[in-house]
């Protein structure tokens, strides 16, 4: 089955659209459905030219603490020569729309929808959208946590058609992850993966651990449970937990599929 990608749907509602939506902000998680993704929201970088982004993640205080997370918008033309202000930022780009023009050192890559590329801290790298319709893509960044004697992991790039989905076992392959980066590899300290459930499967417990999690619906539908709630999400809605955040999952009719960050393979951070 061929993927499909959501994004925001931009633009304004009608001045008639009723005030009965579901976005919501907790002490445990967030919901930003798809429907407030819209042009009033949206943000401009420096250094970067004919673009906008919807920032839907950001570092606060006792909540989520380790990333951000932009759905990023380039026109035809536009881009950016200085993308990352931050030396010590990681990052991991997923196309969900159009196509970009990639350069990481003297390497240049053309990434269409699916694309993914991880940029490690310090990366010589720059962006360009030379196609003629304009182009979307997840960026999400983290301040890498560097362990000695352990390397920084290269930067690469591919596109998910090209890697498996690895099912977990026992689900009769109904609930799978395609992952970018071997889960044992500890240069890693986060995972940006897609999780995909057949029609009708399920996350069968209340998954409840210390990793952070972003999830962005790219497909379908579903009965998620958040905390004590259990809400329905479609496709181009976000979701935001904050670390041991209960979560579980019924997926509806269709295949459901989420783009999944996690803050993975580096001691808890102590006060003292």
């Amino acid at each position: 089955m061929s993927p499909s990608y959501a994004s925001p749907v931009a633009g304004l509602p009608s001045q008639m659209a009723l005030h009965t939506g579901r976005a919501v902000f907790t002490e445990a998680y967030a919901l930003i459905p798809r429907g407030v993704m819209r042009d009033i929201v949206t943000s401009t970088l420096p250094h970067w030219r004919d673009t906008r982004l919807w920032v839907i993640a950001r570092p606060l205080s006792g909540f989520a603490e380790t990333f951000s997370q932009y759905v990023v918008e380039v026109l035809p033309g536009g881009g950016s020569e200085q993308p990352e202000a931050n030396t010590q930022a990681e990052g991991i780009l997923f196309v969900v729309e159009g196509e970009i023009e990639l350069t990481i050192g003297s390497d240049r890559h053309r990434l269409e929808a699916g694309g993914y590329a991880f940029l490690p801290p310090g990366s010589q790298w720059t962006l360009t959208n030379t196609s003629a319709a304009p182009a979307r893509f997840h960026w999400v960044r983290k301040r890498y946590e560097p362990v000695e004697g352990i390397d920084v992991p290269s930067a690469f790039v591919t596109n998910e058609q090209d890697e498996p989905i690895r099912w977990m076992p026992d689900t009769g392959d109904t609930w799978g992850t395609t992952r970018f980066v071997d889960p044992d590899d500890v240069r890693h300290d986060m995972h940006v993966n897609i999780v995909t459930l057949a029609p009708g499967a399920v996350i069968p417990f209340e998954e409840t651990h210390v990793m952070e999690h972003g999830l962005y619906v790219l497909e379908g539908k579903a009965v998620y449970r958040l905390n004590r709630d259990w809400v329905e999400v479609e496709a181009g809605d976000f979701m935001w937990l904050r670390a041991f955040c209960p979560q579980a999952c019924y997926a509806g009719p269709e295949r459901f599929r989420y783009l999944l960050y996690k803050d993975v393979n580096r001691h808890a951070k102590l006060p003292f």
